[in-house]
């Protein structure tokens, strides 16, 4: 794992996810899953980008069961931006750069800062 993402399991997830004091994306991800390790290369560099304003942390779904049935993650990678111990935002699937960007820029910068605004889902 690298520097700017920590991996979580089911025993923190509680402590560094929802109670964060700012937005965290959390990616559910195996090791064994292509299109989430192709996926890897995109969150390290929107953890270093936002750093300063958002987190970025991984949690294995076999490794980690319990997160990933609490959250209904049904297939991966699964991200999910979470606020305030609430989540605000999903994406399925294998999504490109600037989709995650803007959904958590959306939430940082103010469009929605309390967890107001769009909430939803895609599926690429």
């Amino acid at each position: 794992m690298s520097e700017l993402i920590q991996e979580i399991n089911d025993d923190n997830f509680e402590q560094v996810v929802l109670q964060s004091d700012r937005p965290v994306l959390v990616d559910f991800w195996a090791p064994w899953c292509a299109p989430c390790r192709a996926l890897a290369p995109v969150l390290e560099e929107l953890a270093a980008t936002r750093a300063d304003r958002a987190r970025v942390v991984k949690i294995n779904v076999d490794s980690s069961p319990i997160s990933a049935e609490r959250f209904v993650v049904r297939a991966i990678p699964t991200l999910i931006l979470f606020q305030s111990g609430r989540e605000i935002e999903r994406l399925l699937g294998a999504v490109d750069r600037a989709e995650i960007a803007r959904k958590i820029d959306h939430h940082v910068d103010g469009g929605g800062a309390n967890g107001e605004g769009n909430h939803g889902t895609r599926t690429i």
